[in-house]
């Protein structure tokens, strides 16, 4: 009888939810982890395990890099290794991008938000890490995720331009970034 109360226990909890393991090299290194929203915004961390699965986000940089703000990267398109200087921000993935899901979540710090354009409905591939506070962003911008391990490794990563965030010289790089459960 004990063992099949255990079982039904078991059954009954909850699935682990998805996250990322994100390995960081350049003047910051180790590793980043990052416990996806599904039920936040479930289209946006769909679209970001697909990407992570395929490895479109490995070698990509991280391209605006604004000193207490956050930190930007994802863009599979322009962000690689061997992609054109100074095109790496400007682009998304083959994939469509994905309609605003807002929600109450503030951006604290070590908040995972969805880079978009002007347009709400915008949000592609691109995502950043917040190293503060910034609660002008809180209800314009689709929160994806929360760092639950690794925070010393984005306070690490190199910092670019104090107006724009751009990288000088080489940027430090999502090596590898790996679906977790």
């Amino acid at each position: 009888m004990r063992s099949a109360l255990a079982i039904l226990l078991l059954s009954a909890a909850p699935a682990f939810a998805t996250g990322l393991e994100i390995e960081v090299a350049g003047e910051a290194n180790g590793t980043i982890k990052i416990d996806l929203l599904e039920d936040v915004a479930p289209a946006h961390v769909a679209q970001i395990t697909k990407l992570a699965e395929d490895g479109a986000y490995d070698g990509v940089a991280f391209h605006r890099v604004i000193e207490g703000f956050m930190a930007q990267t994802g863009d599979v398109e322009f962000g690689g290794p061997d992609a054109e200087p100074g095109r790496a921000g400007t682009g998304g993935s083959d994939l469509p991008d994905l309609k605003a899901e807002f929600s109450d979540i503030n951006y604290d710090r070590g908040v995972v938000g969805m880079a978009r354009a002007a347009n709400p409905d915008s949000a592609n591939s691109q995502f950043f890490i917040m190293f503060q506070p910034g609660p002008f962003l809180n209800g314009q911008y689709t929160v994806v995720g929360k760092v639950t391990e690794g925070m010393d490794v984005v306070d690490a990563i190199k910092r670019g331009a104090r107006d724009t965030g751009a990288i000088t010289g080489e940027p430090d790089r999502m090596v590898s970034v790996k679906v977790t459960e």
